[in-house]
């Protein structure tokens, strides 16, 4: 028998395994349908729709620092989550049934990790542009909310253990963060580069009307 790479003791193990059984002995063919309509949302296929959107709007927009920072935070986040489940190796909770559609381990999950980076990231590029604190607090709960509903719905088909989605939160979080304190240099760099490349405007010359006063006392002087 191989070991995994990187072996961990997990202390929710009961909590992990209990809710595994709970929902799987809970499912059924309608339920199992609204859970995968809701996984979608952190599918690879769907996260690659949505990057082939906004890499076609960066460049046609030439916001290059924007379309360095998606690609490096979303896929890149997804292929070292890859890397964390080769590491330590669990194994789903079910890999057999009417309802598994999926292979590789489990720890964390790639749904949920995904859908963290896809979203997380989007709420930040729209958050300048959101005025007032209710507008914002509602755009990171809207993103927090499909995140929450991406993870739930891998848990209850049993894809993953409740420890793998709290997982795939805190890994994506973390990246995000990371990425956003490593563009913030990038960002006040590309502001003079954007300020020279535009164009000079020349200085618009104004007319000034001459003073009636100044032209009476003229007159009277010749």
């Amino acid at each position: 028998m191989i070991n995994p790479p990187l072996a961990l003791a997990n202390p929710f193990a009961g909590i992990d395994h209990g809710a595994a059984n709970w929902f799987h002995s809970h499912l059924t063919h309608r339920f199992v349908a609204i859970l995968r309509a809701i996984t979608e949302f952190g599918s690879s296929e769907w996260i690659g729709v949505v990057l082939a959107i906004a890499v076609v709007l960066f460049i046609f927009k030439r916001w290059w620092l924007s379309l360095a920072t998606m690609i490096v935070a979303v896929p890149g986040g997804m292929l070292l989550n890859e890397l964390v489940k080769v590491l330590v190796h669990r194994h789903r909770p079910f890999v057999d049934g009417w309802f598994v559609d999926w292979s590789g381990y489990s720890f964390a999950s790639g749904h949920t990790i995904g859908a963290t980076l896809l979203y997380g990231q989007i709420a930040l590029f729209v958050f300048p542009l959101i005025k007032g604190r209710r507008r914002r607090a509602l755009l990171f709960g809207l993103a927090t909310l499909v995140v929450v509903m991406v993870g739930f719905s891998r848990i209850a088909l049993g894809a993953h253990y409740v420890t793998d989605v709290l997982a795939g939160m805190f890994f994506g979080t973390a990246w995000l963060t990371i990425c956003l304190f490593a563009a913030r240099p990038l960002r006040r760099i590309a502001v003079p580069v954007i300020e020279h490349a535009l164009p000079e405007i020349a200085p618009e010359l104004v007319p000034v009307p001459v003073q009636a006063d100044n032209a009476v006392s003229s007159t009277s002087n010749s």
